[in-house]
């Protein structure tokens, strides 16, 4: 069976599946007992498709004048509509917007600043919301429960059984009246209508469990400008009129038009399918909603919100898209489909054995043409205990097993502060074996502080704001002065006052922290800021490591500042300062400037070298508490934590030794070391490699790549950045941080960790495995119980001539195994035992040493339980005497039956290894195995003797 469903089924992955390969696994599924609860909650490649049209013609956008202002637009204060912004922006038309007089013209027509953003005076607020709409999708509405139950009705079997017991009330009636005669339909249909229910109440839960889900993966906020404050917004109260502030990594959360900003480079590919990227500026202002910033900053005028921008149209469509399958889904769909077969081959032989019987008894009784209802009620009998073996036969409740206990996972791992976006990261991470992992806020805190600095060859620690203004009089006045204005013109963060009149820092850790430096010296953000005029920015990016703007000075001049990885900015300068600082764990920066020529044109790069050192500060980032005792969790669930990030390699190789990533035999190296390597050399390399510092993203690709297709690891990878995207993607397990994380990383991430924390890196791991182990369980527990109920029906029906179990009776087994067993054993919740791999206890017993132990362990507790059933079935001859060998040679079916199973199990034991798992046993090793089974048998004796009155 393993090979068919491999072949068949799995070619479907993880990630990433062709849309082919899931219409091939389908096709294959096709005939099932009930297709709407089967597939419910795989992806709708229909509505994919046209998602995909949608984007191909996506340029094809009205370009018609409609300058027409509705009189009550005009009532509310407006001069320009929503149509006619929804027209400007979509169809990029330049000519429009000069028409309107330009984006400083638009903002007035929407009665806002540039500078200030909307006012927030309620009365105009609601007028805009009613006039231009809100910023949100519409979605499907929530199915009801009695939904639920209609397609729980529409299992085909449950159909026929209806009919059955339809018919069997009315014979019934007729021949032995009420209510006698109304037993058995009476009974078929309330098993019917229980299993019904309870299984429409066990989908309408899991729907509400990914409901619930879906709205927190829509949860994204976004810096924002209201009533001259600059402040944290969720996207879906933004309206026309506000003024966004966008960065690298953040995705475009309306149709806009570009106010001010530096060098803005917008991934289009989601809208347009173009995998070629756009400059966004004065000469091309359009910004589409559900498009990405590759690069630069900038600030945005919203013009076009929610489903009138072509991003909701999409997606309104990819919404009903669906998750795709997950590959243990696909795989226990096949492994259903081919048991269904199975059991359908096996209830035609019951039916057809019943009929036979029963002609042949009425054939002896010469009454072969003589027919009353009683023969009637028994051949409606036959057929119904038929369809029912197939109910029971066919595992539906497998893969739909999977949907729940992964739902219940999620569900769990939301509580836990992890973020499941698609469904197969649940089941791909409980068989991680390698982490690579940024530093920078998943092992460490990401709340950076400066605590030392080197300025002028003065090395001092500057922990505290006291110590800190007192190092303005051991420098000169030009060098603090050249520093000041280092720092807060040479910054991607803000200096801002809150509603409260506090003062905030805004921007990335590493900003902040230069930012609270410069105002411990007693700058002033704004002062600086209004001193000179920036002509140029070149925002950090993890290639160059580095970020540089060009000044215009008051006095007249250019001057360059450039901040970034201190050897990379000064490979020159003095490198005993930058390792002393790294050494201590410290993230160092260097901060340097250099005078331009007056004619340096705008368009060309700011230089790279040349530059004059102001100085190297010293960042602390403590590593969070718990990291070293989560990394040693991994490491004894067999999961290798590799440490992958920019910082500079001593200050990488610091932390990982307090976070025990780095042990003796581990190797620390840098990026472009790790790139000049051979392929022979990567071989023998990246299975040592424990630490990767100055990476750049093509390095953490290639270690991710090799780690999963060289060498067979399932690889979870974290990321926060706009270039950690590449690697997420490649990655089994994509894992982004949630709360230093760009939309970008997050787009392209499976899971996203909330608090940022790798503790929760490891309790995603722990849930990961815990659906495997609850799936084996389920699926140990159903199959047992089908092959047992098949066995014994198909086995009487040949000897007796009767099935032992009725349809009710089988109705009743089949809920147990498919609804309120998924229910029991799909959600149990993980434990410390599933991340260690501590020897177990039968190696032991059985005294098992070597790397061979656990195979053959595994064997002798497969070989004892088959000797389990051997002589299980054997016990089952007789229901209630003590000898159950009398006559057993006299049934050639049975003998046969089990010399077949014993003579095969030795075949798969002793020569079957490679294809069974197996390995051969020792004669001690088949005495134990064959005696434990035996144990079944003196038990069984004794509970006969139990007396049972009647």
């Amino acid at each position: 069976m393993e090979s068919l469903v491999n072949e068949n089924f799995g070619a479907v992955k993880a990630k990433n599946s062709p849309e082919e390969v899931l219409q091939k696994w389908r096709n294959l599924c096709g005939v099932v007992k009930n297709p709407k609860r089967r597939f419910r909650f795989t992806a709708n490649l229909e509505k994919r498709n046209q998602a995909a049209a949608m984007r191909r013609t996506y340029q094809q956008v009205r370009k018609v004048m409609t300058i027409f202002v509705p009189e009550e637009v005009k009532a509310a204060g407006f001069s320009i509509c929503a149509d006619e912004l929804e027209s400007l922006v979509e169809g990029h038309d330049l000519k429009k917007l000069k028409y309107h007089g330009g984006v400083a013209s638009i903002a007035d027509k929407l009665s806002t600043c540039t500078t200030a953003g909307l006012n927030t005076n309620s009365d105009l607020l609601n007028c805009r919301q009613e006039l231009f709409g809100i910023n949100k999708f519409i979605e499907s509405e929530g199915r009801s429960f009695w939904v639920f139950v209609w397609e729980a009705l529409q299992d085909m079997t449950l159909m026929i059984l209806g009919v059955c017991a339809f018919v069997s009330l009315i014979v019934g009636l007729a021949m032995e009246g009420w209510p006698k005669g109304a037993h058995d339909g009476l009974g078929i249909v309330a098993s019917i209508l229980l299993v019904v229910f309870v299984t429409a109440t066990s989908d309408y839960r899991q729907s509400l469990q990914f409901r619930d889900l879906d709205k927190e993966k829509k949860k994204i906020d976004i810096q924002v400008t209201r009533d001259g404050y600059r402040q944290k917004m969720s996207i879906y109260d933004l309206l026309p009129g506000d003024i966004v502030h966008l960065s690298i990594g953040d995705q475009v959360p309306t149709d806009g038009l570009f106010v001010s900003g530096f060098s803005v480079v917008i991934d289009e590919s989601s809208l347009t399918g173009e995998s070629e990227p756009v400059m966004v500026n004065f000469d091309n202002p359009f910004l589409m909603s559900g498009t990405k910033v590759q690069d630069g900053s900038c600030k945005m005028l919203v013009t076009t919100v929610g489903m009138r921008t072509q991003w909701g149209k999409l997606m309104a469509t990819l919404s009903e898209g669906g998750d795709d399958e997950t590959p243990l889904q696909v795989k226990l769909n096949g492994v259903a489909t081919l048991i269904g077969k199975v059991g359908l081959c096996f209830a035609v032989v019951t039916f057809a054995v019943l009929v036979q019987k029963m002609f042949g008894r009425k054939m002896q009784e010469g009454m072969l043409w003589s027919w009353s209802g009683d023969d009637a009620l028994e051949m409606l009998e036959y057929f119904a205990i038929a369809v029912t073996i197939v109910v029971v036969a066919v595992p539906e409740g497998l893969p739909l097993a999977v949907t729940l206990s992964l739902a219940f996972a999620m569900k769990k791992m939301m509580n836990d502060k992890a973020l499941v976006r698609h469904l197969a990261a649940c089941e791909t991470m409980g068989s991680a074996t390698s982490i690579c992992s940024d530093k920078t806020g998943t092992l460490t805190t990401n709340h950076m502080t400066v605590v030392k600095s080197c300025i002028c060859m003065n090395i001092k620690e500057v922990s505290n704001v006291s110590i800190a203004s007192s190092l303005c009089s051991e420098i000169p006045d030009s060098t603090v002065k050249l520093l000041l204005q280092s720092i807060f013109n040479n910054t991607g963060g803000e200096v801002v006052i809150d509603k409260e009149g506090n003062r905030k820092t805004l921007g990335t850790p590493t900003d902040t922290a230069l930012l609270d430096f410069g105002l411990s010296l007693g700058g002033d953000f704004q002062a600086e800021r209004n001193a000179a005029k920036l002509v140029k920015v070149e925002p950090f990016n993890s290639v160059k490591k580095r970020m540089g703007v060009v000044l215009e000075l008051p006095g007249g001049g250019l001057r360059a500042h450039c901040k970034g990885a201190s050897e990379i900015i000064l490979a020159a300068c003095d490198k005993d300062t930058i390792e002393q600082f790294a050494s201590e764990a410290l993230r160092t920066l260097c901060l340097a400037y250099m005078e331009l020529e007056n004619g340096f044109p705008v368009d060309k790069a700011i230089p790279s070298s040349g530059y004059t050192c102001i100085g190297i500060v010293g960042i602390k980032d403590p590593v969070r508490p718990g990291v070293k005792e989560s990394v040693a969790l991994c490491r004894s669930a067999g999961i290798t934590v590799r440490m992958v990030t920019g910082d500079n390699i001593n200050t990488a190789k610091a932390i990982a030794r307090e976070c025990g990533i780095l042990t003796d035999g581990g190797i620390a190296i840098e990026g472009p070391d790790f790139r000049e390597k051979s392929l022979e050399e990567l071989l023998e390399l990246i299975p040592k490699i424990q630490v990767m510092a100055r990476s750049s993203p093509l390095d953490k690709h290639t270690l991710v790549k090799h780690l999963r297709t060289t060498f067979d690891e399932v690889v979870a990878v974290t990321g926060d950045g706009t270039n950690d995207a590449p690697a997420l993607h490649e990655a089994d397990i994509g894992l982004a941080m949630g709360i230093a994380g760009t939309e970008v990383a997050k787009e392209s991430a499976d899971v996203i960790i909330l608090d940022d924390n790798f503790s929760t890196i490891v309790t995603v791991a722990k849930w990961g495995r815990s659906v495997y182990i609850n799936i084996q369980k389920f699926v140990q527990f159903q199959l047992t119980v089908n092959v047992v109920a098949l066995i014994v029906n198909f086995s009487s029906a040949c000897v007796t001539g009767s099935a032992p179990l009725t349809a009710v009776q089988l109705l009743w087994v089949n809920m147990i195994m498919d609804t309120l067993g998924a229910l029991a054993l799909a959600t149990e919740p993980p434990n410390e035992e599933l991340m260690k791999r501590a020897p177990a206890k039968g190696k032991v017993i059985f005294g098992l040493e070597g790397s061979g132990s656990a195979l053959v362990l595994n064997t002798l507790i497969f070989n004892s339980f088959v000797f389990c059933q051997v002589f299980n079935e054997i016990s089952s001859r007789e229901m209630e005497k003590i000898d159950v060998f009398k006559g057993i040679l006299d049934n050639y079916v049975f003998v046969a039956v089990l010399s077949c199973t014993v003579f095969f199990q030795v075949i798969i034991i002793e020569y079957l290894g490679a294809f069974a798992n197996t390995t051969p046993l020792t004669f001690a090793q088949w005495f134990v195995s064959i005696f434990i089974g035996f144990l079944g048998m003196p038990i069984a004796a004794g509970l006969k003797m139990i007396p049972v009155h009647t």
